[in-house]
């Protein structure tokens, strides 16, 4: 029923046995039960599942906003950082000072974040948009601010800077596909660059094979993890995304016939 922090672990995060019940007595929804996860340092895992699982609740729980009822989670990370499918910047601040936020939040000084700010925007390629404010960047790139406002989040005072955890609860699916598919390819490309863990929650299978390197799948509420898939980039993506969809499908219609 804790979240602690542990250094000694070597995973990014590790979750034993972890439930979420909400609401008490006859009212009571367990939306998770029994969750065994574990995401090694740079892995790129991918949790898949149909909407109502517990994908976001499960998110929730390993970034500190919520508690566990039931089982442990352990991070190696003082705090993971967050990526929600809403940008979410404040308006009245520029790119660059967005970016900036967390690393003034976190102690460092006016010219340290600057250039660390300066360097993340230049990673997601807004090296030019530093000065500009959210209402004049189009909504891919608020999301490019937002996953550069994330890994500063990242970042501690004295810290390893390399030992970060990213959380992305859908971050691309209110963007058009063309966006959508430009900026699956920037993060793939960051994460390479940054060794970055990461956990990022969808549900849509192709989006899955795409960007992980192990599909993790959870069972319809309760959430439970049913399925994984290792090795996903080696393995040929048709095939593998076929393979998912129908055991996503067979999760479902569980549930529903339930």
């Amino acid at each position: 029923m804790t979240t602690t922090l542990a250094r000694p672990v070597t995973a990014a995060v590790h979750l034993d046995r972890v439930g979420k019940v909400f609401g008490s007595a006859g009212s009571a929804v367990t939306a998770l039960d029994g969750v065994d996860l574990t995401v090694e340092p740079g892995e790129f895992v991918c949790l898949l599942g149909a909407s109502g699982c517990g994908k976001s609740t499960l998110l929730n729980l390993v970034a500190g906003l919520d508690r566990p009822s039931a089982g442990e989670i352990t991070l190696t990370t003082s705090r993971p950082a967050v990526m929600f499918q809403e940008a979410a910047l404040m308006p009245w601040l520029t790119a660059s000072r967005n970016v900036e936020l967390p690393l003034r939040l976190a102690g460092f000084g006016r010219s340290e974040r600057r250039q660390k700010a300066a360097e993340l925007l230049d990673l997601v390629r807004l090296s030019d948009a530093g000065r500009k404010r959210p209402h004049e960047l189009s909504g891919g790139m608020r999301q490019r601010v937002a996953l550069a406002r994330a890994l500063a989040a990242t970042h501690r005072v004295g810290g390893d800077d390399g030992n970060a955890l990213l959380l992305m609860d859908e971050p691309f699916a209110a963007l058009d596909a063309i966006t959508r598919d430009v900026l699956q390819s920037e993060l793939l490309r960051v994460w390479r660059s940054t060794g970055t863990s990461v956990l990022f929650v969808t549900h849509d299978v192709r989006e899955a094979v795409r960007l992980g390197q192990r599909v993790v799948l959870l069972s319809s509420r309760p959430g439970r993890v049913v399925r994984e898939w290792h090795d996903v980039p080696s393995a040929d993506a048709e095939l593998l995304a076929d393979e998912i969809t129908a055991d996503l499908r067979k999760v479902i219609s569980t549930h529903a016939a339930a």
